[in-house]
């Protein structure tokens, strides 16, 4: 599944914003609000995926996930940005639309 997950990914056109979090992380919990706003503001331009580490943890080795929360921005399949940790929401979404 997590390789077919990866793919999807690669294939994907335009640009993606990707997270990987964990339900008990308190810094992804307390990123939710943020990325949920982001979420909104990007809706209908961007897709956004979000994946819980520990039910893909395969796909977090191989995108070598070693922190959470951990954000990329993918655009035609190429990642363009990562970076890890608790952020503003405007430095999320300003990432994800510098590479639309």
């Amino acid at each position: 599944m997590d390789a077919d997950v990866l793919k999807q990914l690669g294939d994907e056109k335009g640009t993606v914003l990707v997270e990987f979090y964990a339900t008990w992380c308190p810094h992804c919990k307390k990123m939710m609000p943020v990325v949920e706003d982001v979420k909104a503001l990007l809706d209908g331009k961007v897709p956004v995926y979000q994946f819980d580490i520990d039910k893909y943890s395969e796909l977090a080795d191989e995108l070598k996930v070693e922190t959470i929360p951990t954000f990329m921005v993918f655009k035609d399949g190429e990642l363009k940005w990562r970076a890890s940790g608790e952020m503003e929401g405007d430095a999320l979404y300003s990432k994800v639309t510098e590479n639309m």
